[in-house]
């Protein structure tokens, strides 16, 4: 028979207390990790500036009016975030601009405040639609975001000039046709910075999930990533029929202000919105 003196007894209690502080060390240092690895999902989404038509590719027998819905948000998987009324909001036709942002009306994309216009289309061309948005401060990245988007649409069979520059600080010219294209066809597009191209660009692609039918097996792929080459030249070929983003992020050659004053890195993302189209059997 075992006889557990004082001391013995004071030994065992102590370790008992010693377990529980190291059992709570672990759960704090697992809950920490957690927290952590959560914080590393949300900021790891990508920022997307959007502008979506309710047609790209406008015929004769089509509606000569197309809604355009301008927002911020990740795509993907659905999360909205503001988008203030934009800097700039222009249609490049012929060669020139022409501004519509006082024609922009408030509206609402995934419960957050945005954009849309009706544009009457009235003769057969390519029309680019862009926006500059205000700077939007991202404090979790420590940096200023601004998303120089666009999006393209053909109407009634003139297809030229798709591959024109508008001459934005930064952009993706397309170097297949933005529009006209099946799911599973690639698309390639040069990004440039200051009108010229950026060798290795980094370009993060992410599927407009508006249906919330698609699922990304993990979040490693809720936002694809892929470089450019040399020449600046990109190539992805999408897996669902729907509308893509690409963004192509650079640093800015300038910064901006918090109001306290203190100044902040840009990061300046040049955005083209692409809609892939199923086959269909006749």
């Amino acid at each position: 028979m075992e006889i557990y003196t004082t001391k013995r007894y004071e030994d065992s209690s102590v370790s008992s207390i010693r377990i529980k502080e190291a059992f709570m060390k672990k759960s704090i240092q697992t809950g920490l990790t957690a927290a952590l690895i959560l914080l590393f999902t949300l900021q790891a989404s990508a920022h997307f500036g959007m502008v979506i038509p309710s047609d790209n590719m406008i015929m004769q027998e089509d509606p000569r009016t197309v809604n355009l819905v301008l927002s911020f948000s990740h795509p993907m998987e659905m999360i909205g975030m503001e988008l203030v009324k934009p800097r700039v909001f222009d249609v490049f036709i012929n060669g020139k601009n022409k501004s519509l942002l006082n024609h922009l009306k408030q509206t609402r994309v995934m419960e957050y405040p945005a954009w849309q216009i009706d544009y009457r289309v009235k003769r057969p061309g390519v029309y680019m639609f862009f926006m500059e948005p205000q700077p939007y401060w991202e404090s979790a990245e420590d940096v200023f975001i601004i998303h120089y988007t666009k999006t393209v649409v053909t109407a009634f069979g003139d297809d030229e000039g798709w591959d024109e520059e508008i001459g934005l600080k930064t952009e993706i010219v397309p170097l297949s046709k933005p529009y006209g294209l099946y799911t599973g066809n690639v698309f390639q597009g040069i990004v440039k910075l200051n009108g010229k191209p950026v060798p290795y660009a980094e370009v993060e692609i992410e599927y407009y999930n508006e249906d919330k039918r698609a699922a990304a097996p993990t979040d490693y792929m809720i936002t694809q990533t892929i470089k450019a080459n040399g020449a600046g030249v990109f190539t992805y070929a999408v897996p669902r029929s729907g509308w893509w983003g690409f963004a192509a992020l650079n640093e800015a050659d300038f910064k901006l202000k918090l109001k306290s004053g203190e100044e902040k890195g840009v990061e300046i993302g040049a955005v083209i919105w692409v809609k892939f189209e199923n086959w269909k059997e006749q």
